[in-house]
């Protein structure tokens, strides 16, 4: 465990020191704020951490934002909390009418849990029948280094939540992606894709599980998801980026074990060095709704920008036999 927290820490340094490169990038003024004005988004695990963050912003910029969460009664304190907010912000800053450009947001609960096929099917038909637009889906919920445990359709849990869950999710919804083009698909992996591999004669780890190399195979599948939905749907107006938020103070690390005389190191660290949850999520906000990416599709984005990939997850046959495994994995091939 001391490894572990060694290996957090050299990841928020070797971001280049955030404490010194901060920046927040929450629009200002109203005009800004009503930037997703008439747009739907689905946000999943939006109760808590990155995903909350994210649905705030895109509140504030006056889209329709969906909760997609697998607690409900979370989920709907969650977006309790979120409107009292959005009350006093405008109390404190009166924003112009609707019509002329200022936010007009709101907020809707639906019940997802990635960690069953049958949820994810149930979410997706309630989706199709009641929104007749999606502009935007951001698969942002994950599950981090918990102890082995299996989903309801017996996937290993951080594969079946972090990739196959939203591989279905997307691929479900999909067609009306298509429809409301054009759109944009948000995918939020990790720098800890670099420490995995795909390993396709293990992928539900039951010949040996260790909870960190889990993790970022679930991560590099993100990618691996993301360039490929990307080369299938060119041509479409149907665009996908996937990114890193950085290291965020959340509670996505509840199950590493962090040693008693490492706690308050290890504390001092994150909140000097971790971004906040409203800093980590400005990438997918950017990526949910700037100008500036319109168009662009099939790249890995961290603190706003471009960045490089290993070529691991670049691979491109690789890519494709982890798509065709899915498809039979969920279901959606027999």
């Amino acid at each position: 465990m001391v490894a572990l927290s060694s290996a957090l820490l050299a990841a928020a340094l070797g971001g280049g020191l955030w404490l010194v490169v901060r920046r927040y990038l929450r629009p200002a003024g109203w005009v800004t704020a009503g930037l997703m004005r008439g747009k739907t988004v689905i946000v999943t695990g939006a109760n808590s951490g990155l995903g909350r963050a994210t649905a705030a912003e895109l509140l504030r910029l006056g889209a329709r934002v969906i909760l997609a969460c697998r607690d409900r009664g979370r989920a709907e304190e969650a977006a309790a909390e979120l409107r009292r907010e959005q009350a006093l912000e405008r109390a404190r800053t009166p924003a112009p009418p609707a019509a002329e450009g200022g936010p007009a947001g709101e907020l809707v609960v639906k019940e997802l849990d990635l960690a069953s096929l049958r949820s994810v099917r149930a979410f997706c038909q309630e989706v199709l029948q009641e929104e007749p637009r999606l502009d935007v889906l951001i698969n942002n919920a994950g599950v981090f280094q918990c102890p082995y445990t299996k989903t309801e359709d017996g996937f290993e849990m951080q594969f079946g939540v972090n990739h196959l869950g939203h591989f279905l999710l997307t691929n479900l919804l999909l067609d009306r992606l298509k429809d409301s083009a054009p759109s944009r698909i948000v995918v939020v992996s990790s720098k800890l894709y670099k420490y995995g591999e795909i390993n396709f004669e293990d992928l539900n780890s039951e010949q040996n599980y260790n909870k960190s190399f889990c993790y970022s195979q679930s991560k590099l599948a993100n990618i691996l998801f993301a360039r490929e939905l990307a080369h299938r749907l060119r041509g479409t107006n149907v665009t996908v980026n996937v990114l890193h938020p950085g290291m965020v103070r959340t509670n996505l690390g509840r199950h590493i074990n962090i040693p008693l005389l490492a706690r308050p190191l290890f504390h001092l660290v994150s909140w000097a060095l971790f971004k906040t949850p409203a800093e980590g999520a400005q990438t997918s906000v950017y990526l949910a709704s700037s100008p500036e990416v319109e168009g662009v599709s099939g790249k890995y984005f961290g603190d706003c920008k471009e960045e490089d990939l290993l070529p691991k997850a670049m691979d491109e046959s690789i890519a494709r036999k982890l798509w065709d495994i899915s498809e039979v994995m969920v279901g959606i091939l027999k």
